[in-house]
């Protein structure tokens, strides 16, 4: 009766001390970002060219911060631009940016005081700055147009250390940057297949990205657009695993295991 005890305990050491290997350790291959294939021999890939590392291209829905200045008056500044509220405090914060920026329409078209409605559908930023630049200059000398994207969001969501939407004040943004933003992924993270969803024309399109694959600087999606959002799936088996090698646990499980073989052997 003693031996079966004795072999017993000892068998539910074994299969707890391998149950908490197994289920607490994540390979680093999993967590591991832009890896790389590399045969025995071959050169490994350091330099990545994205074609579609162009600038953003306006779209309906977007709102551009539209201001002229001008060296020689005032004037021109409120002639374009209506009330002047950027002395206000509200002027600065989300709600203040949004209300002071102009929507592009459904048809491409942004409405400018005075002007009148300006096309400026699938032009990069530049291009629209440019563009407004010759039509003010029409009516005023010495002036200087800015335009930048108003509100540029996005939105993260899974394993990452802060899931949320996410305001962006730039105009090109990649999905490092906004996982970095996002406060980095877990250690539960599935790196290798990551949603990208996009809209577009004909409505909400999924991509599955692979952030393992170093092959991801060259992708099609790797440039995050306006009102995308990152779904982050977790690994399969997250329930089971630690966030750490549970020392304390393994060290207690032993200890108590050494103590019911002693008990037996000395009875």
């Amino acid at each position: 009766m003693k031996n079966r005890l004795l072999f017993l305990v000892r068998m539910i050491f074994v299969f707890t001390l391998g149950t908490y290997i197994l289920s607490s350790c994540i390979p680093t291959k999993r967590i591991k970002y832009l890896q790389q294939e590399v045969e025995k021999g071959d050169t490994i890939k350091t330099h990545f060219v994205n074609k579609n590392n162009e600038a953003y291209k306006i779209q309906p829905g977007d709102n551009l911060y539209i201001k002229v200045n001008s060296a020689l008056s005032s004037g021109s500044d409120n002639f374009f631009g209506g009330e002047d509220v950027s002395k206000s405090s509200n002027y600065y914060n989300d709600a203040g940016i949004y209300l002071n920026s102009y929507m592009v329409s459904d048809s491409g078209y942004v409405d400018f005081p005075f002007v009148g409605k300006i096309y400026v559908k699938e032009l990069a930023i530049e291009q629209c700055k440019d563009l407004i630049q010759s039509i003010v200059d029409e009516y005023f000398n010495e002036t200087t147009v800015i335009v930048k994207l108003a509100i540029f969001k996005v939105t993260v969501l899974g394993e990452v250390n802060r899931a949320g939407t996410i305001n962006v004040y730039q105009n090109k943004l990649n999905v490092f940057e906004l996982i970095s933003m996002a406060g980095d992924m877990t250690n539960y993270a599935k790196r290798d297949k990551v949603y990208l969803i996009r809209e577009t024309q004909d409505g909400s399109k999924i991509q599955e990205l692979n952030l393992n694959d170093v092959n991801i600087l060259e992708s099609d999606y790797y440039y995050i657009q306006p009102d995308d959002v990152l779904y982050v799936p977790p690994v399969k088996g997250k329930n089971f695993a630690f966030d750490a090698f549970p020392y304390a646990l393994i060290f207690t499980t032993i200890s108590t295991t050494l103590l019911l073989i002693n008990f037996f052997n000395n009875n």
